[in-house]
This record gives structure tokens, C-alpha cells and sequence, in this order.
């Protein structure tokens, strides 16, 4: 019995392959499978329940995975028995291709069967085959597009916060270096000079002894042209920034 057929995916090729690869997502998509599990990177152990015209069966199984080429396709491979129902094995080969920023998928499968399900005759068992591929890839499909959804639902907020970033103005805090210093008072270095000449006057009018009261003048005018230099200073520095 052989089998050809393709299916068209709303998503990339990257999240279909990923799907062909995930077990959960294998057993969504199995009709009757009651059980998937993952015995290394290429092979699972499956337990499906079928009915075959009248004859129903549970069967149990292996899938291997070979030929692997991501994400372009691979070779799937399964048998099973079902007990007095009989058996059935076969394999596919399942190619993905980029079609209008979606997916082609192509199957290309052959089966066999044997034991009681075999007597059915070939109308039967082709139209039970022909069902289950059809099933399996239109539930493949729809997790597919839920998971492709899911992706753009993820990007778009991440795409709107690096477009407000971008546009977000920048804002610019001046270093303690680089703030305007304040300008000198005139008027306090007029003081300052004043109070020098004074000094040097009292001072060179006696070149021996001076009096007390001349020499209180000259401590006086000296603490006047100290604290103007000191607070020329401070408002020349400007403003003092606390550390800490």
C-alpha cells in the first residue's frame, strides 16, 4: 500500500520541523495513540489503538526517526503488532519546503499489513490508511498554527519595547566637571586690593617701630584681605557636591 500526499502549514519551516520532532506533539497527532515515549534522540516507543472495518486492535510498537536533514525533512519508520488482529509496518519519507512564507510538507509512505486485518481486502485497509494520514496532518497542522501564533504574540511586545527604546529621548546628566562656575564678584577683589595698599601704606610710613595701634591696623587689614580671598574662592568654585 502506498500513500502520497502533501499539506500546506501557515508557519516556517524552523517550527514545523521542531513539531516533527517533539514527542507531545507526535502524540496529539497519532489517531488512538494512547502512548509516546522518547527512548533516545531517534527512537519511541508507541501504543496506538485502531479500528480497521470491523476489526479493532491495540497495537504496540516502535518509531524510528533516520535520514535526518534539518530542517528539510526525514525518514519515519514504524511497526507493530496487535496481537491475533495481526501487524503493520511501514515508513515514510517527509520533506519540508518554504512556500509563501509557510510550509510545504510532503509525504511519500509505504505500508504493509498482515494477519486478520490483511483479509479485509485492499479497499478497506487503503481507505482506513488514507483516513489516518489525513487526520494526523490536519491535527499537525493546527498545533502548528497555534504554536506560529504563539511566536508572533511573543515577538510583538519584545519588538515594541526596542521600538520605544530607539525612540525614547536621551537625556544628558552634566558631570560635577563640567558645570558652569560661577564668576567672580569685582567688587570683593576691589576689597582685597584696597585693604593690600592700606596695608603697605601704614607699613612704609615707618621704616623702624610701629605703634600699636598701626599694627592692629595692619592685623586688621591682612584678616580683611584673608577672608575676601577665601570667599572669592568659595563662590569661584561654585557649589560643594556631597560623596556618600
Amino acid at each position: 500500500m502506498k500513500l502520497i500526499g502533501e499539506q500546506k502549514i501557515a508557519v516556517p519551516r524552523q517550527i514545523v520541523w521542531e513539531g516533527l520532532n517533539d514527542p507531545e506533539v507526535l502524540r496529539q497527532c497519532i489517531p488512538g495513540c494512547q502512548s509516546l515515549e522518547q527512548e533516545s534522540e531517534e527512537r519511541l516507543k508507541a501504543t496506538v489503538a485502531i479500528k480497521v472495518g470491523p476489526i479493532g486492535a491495540k497495537f504496540a510498537g516502535a518509531v524510528t526517526l533516520s535520514d535526518l536533514d534539518p530542517p528539510n525533512g526525514y525518514t519515519i519508520t514504524g511497526e507493530g503488532t496487535g496481537g491475533a488482529a495481526g501487524f503493520a509496518k511501514g515508513s515514510a519519507k517527509v520533506s519540508l519546503a518554504d512556500e509563501n512564507g509557510g510550509t510545504l510538507l510532503n509525504y511519500d509512505m509505504d505500508a504493509q499489513v498482515g494477519g486478520r486485518i490483511a483479509q479485509l481486502g485492499g479497499a478497506v485497509i487503503d481507505a482506513t490508511a488514507k483516513q489516518l494520514a489525513g487526520t494526523f496532518f490536519r491535527r499537525f497542522g493546527e498545533i502548528m498554527a497555534e504554536r506560529g501564533a504563539s511566536a508572533v504574540a511573543e515577538a510583538v511586545p519584545a519588538e515594541s519595547e526596542q521600538a520605544a527604546a530607539a525612540s525614547a529621548p536621551e537625556v544628558r546628566i552634566p558631570s560635577a566637571a563640567a558645570a558652569p562656575r560661577r564668576r567672580t564678584i569685582p567688587w570683593l577683589w576691589i576689597i582685597a586690593l584696597a585693604a593690600a595698599a592700606l596695608a603697605g601704606l601704614v607699613v612704609g610710613r615707618r621704616s623702624g617701630s610701629i605703634s600699636v595701634r598701626e599694627g592692629i591696623s595692619v592685623v586688621l587689614l591682612v584678616a580683611v584681605v584673608a577672608i575676601a580671598g577665601f570667599v572669592i574662592g568659595r563662590l569661584s568654585a561654585g557649589p560643594r557636591v556631597r560623596e556618600g
